[in-house]
C-alpha cells in the first residue's frame, strides 16, 4: 500500500509519529524500545504504530524471544517516498513521489554525471567502510543541496511566470469559471485537462467546460499567430484552425 499526499501529510503532522519515524529508518525497533527513546506510554506507541501500519510506512514481523518468552512484534520501515509542497502567491504545488528502486547501476540512468563517480567507487559491494561512506555522503549532500538551490530558483521564475500571466487572465477573461479553467490549464501544461473532473469541482456542466476550452484555444491560437506576425482574417469569436499558429 502507497500512502497518498493527504494520508501522508495527515500521518506525518503529529510529531511523536515523525520522531518514531526517525528511529525506524535507522534500524527495526520493538514498541518498548520505542517507548523509551520517544518517552510515551506503550499503549500510545502502539496506537501511532496502528496508524502507520493502516497508512503503509511501517512493517511489522513477530519475530521469537531470545529469552524463551512471547514472541515480539518488529517494526521497520520499507517505504520509500517524497513529498514536496511549494506555496506562496501565484504558486501551488503538491506531489508524493516514489522514490526509484534499484541499486547504484540501476540508478545510474537517472543520476546526474556528478553523482556517476560514486556509481563507480561503489560497484556491486554489498557493504562500505563508515570512513568511505562518510565521505560519499558528504559528497552526495552537497550535490543535494546544489539541486535544492537550483530547484528553489527553478519554482521561483514558475511563481514569477505564474503572476504575470495571472493580470493577464484576469484582464482577459471576465467569467470566473473561464479564469478557473485558464489557472488549470496553466497549472498543468504538460498533463491532459480532464474536463469531467474539472466541471465536477465547479459544479457546471461538462459541455459548458467544453465550450470554455474551446473559447480559450481559441483565444491562445490567436494570441500566437498575433505573436508570429501572422495576419488572422476573422471576426472576434470565430473559431481558428490548428494551422494558424504555424511558422
Amino acid at each position: 500500500m502507497v500512502a497518498d499526499f493527504n494520508t501522508a501529510l495527515s500521518v506525518l503532522e503529529n510529531a511523536t509519529r515523525r520522531t518514531i519515524l526517525e528511529h525506524l529508518v535507522r534500524e527495526p525497533h520493538y514498541p518498548l524500545q520505542l517507548s523509551e527513546l520517544v518517552v510515551v506510554t506503550q499503549q500510545a506507541v502502539m496506537k501511532h504504530l496502528k496508524v502507520l501500519l493502516a497508512a503503509g510506512f511501517v512493517t511489522c514481523e513477530t519475530v521469537p524471544s531470545e529469552k524463551g518468552g512471547p514472541p515480539k512484534k518488529l517494526y521497520s520501515v520499507q517505504q520509500s517516498f517524497s513529498l514536496r509542497l511549494d506555496l506562496g502567491p501565484d504558486l501551488f504545488r503538491c506531489e508524493h513521489r516514489l522514490l526509484p528502486m534499484g541499486g547504484p547501476v540501476r540508478l545510474s540512468s537517472r543520476l546526474p554525471k556528478e553523482a556517476l563517480s560514486i556509481v563507480e567507487t561503489m560497484g556491486t559491494r554489498r557493504r562500505l567502510p563508515m570512513a568511505e561512506a562518510m565521505g560519499l555522503l558528504e559528497d552526495l549532500t552537497a550535490q543535494l543541496e546544489s539541486l535544492d538551490s537550483q530547484r528553489d530558483a527553478l519554482i521561483a521564475l514558475h511563481q514569477q511566470v505564474m503572476s504575470k500571466v495571472s493580470k493577464t487572465v484576469d484582464d482577459d477573461i471576465v467569467e470566473y469559471n473561464e479564469r478557473q479553467l485558464a489557472f488549470a490549464l496553466l497549472e498543468a501544461p504538460t498533463r491532459p485537462l480532464d474536463l469531467d473532473q474539472f466541471s465536477r469541482d465547479m459544479r457546471i456542466q461538462t459541455t459548458d467546460a467544453e465550450e470554455m476550452m474551446d473559447t480559450l484555444r481559441t483565444m491562445m491560437m490567436r494570441e500566437v499567430g498575433v505573436r508570429r506576425g501572422h495576419v488572422i482574417a476573422a471576426r472576434e469569436g470565430v473559431p481558428l484552425p490548428w494551422w494558424v499558429i504555424l511558422d
